[in-house]
């Protein structure tokens, strides 16, 4: 599952969202272009996943405050919000074998 709307409401969609679910954040920008490579297999992923994560993506053009307040240096940079706080992250456009690799670890069981 995953939300594409801006802006998006962090304190709700992220943050009490991932009380009782995993919630991976893809900050990244339109005029990014290894953004636009990473976001379908993100998109991909979290179609497949169900329930088990939600993937919610947030412009960093649009929300830069909330970019700032999570020290978002470079993009695409996807972090896992879990019981309201960052518990993993990755910076960059990895191939999807990747992607699936860092999820199998950083999801908690």
């Amino acid at each position: 599952m995953y939300l594409n709307a801006e802006p998006i409401d962090f304190q709700k969609d992220v943050i009490e969202a991932s009380e009782t679910t995993p919630v991976l954040v893809d900050f990244w920008a339109d005029w990014c272009g290894p953004c636009h490579m990473l976001s379908p297999t993100l998109e991909k992923l979290a179609e497949e996943a169900g329930e088990k994560w939600i993937l919610v993506k947030l412009n960093t053009e649009i929300q830069s405050d909330i970019a700032m307040k999570y020290n978002i240096r470079s993009i695409p940079n996807v972090k896992m919000f879990y019981k309201g706080v960052v518990s993993e992250e990755f910076i960059g456009a990895l191939p999807e074998s990747e992607v699936i690799r860092w999820l199998d670890e950083s999801l908690p069981k």
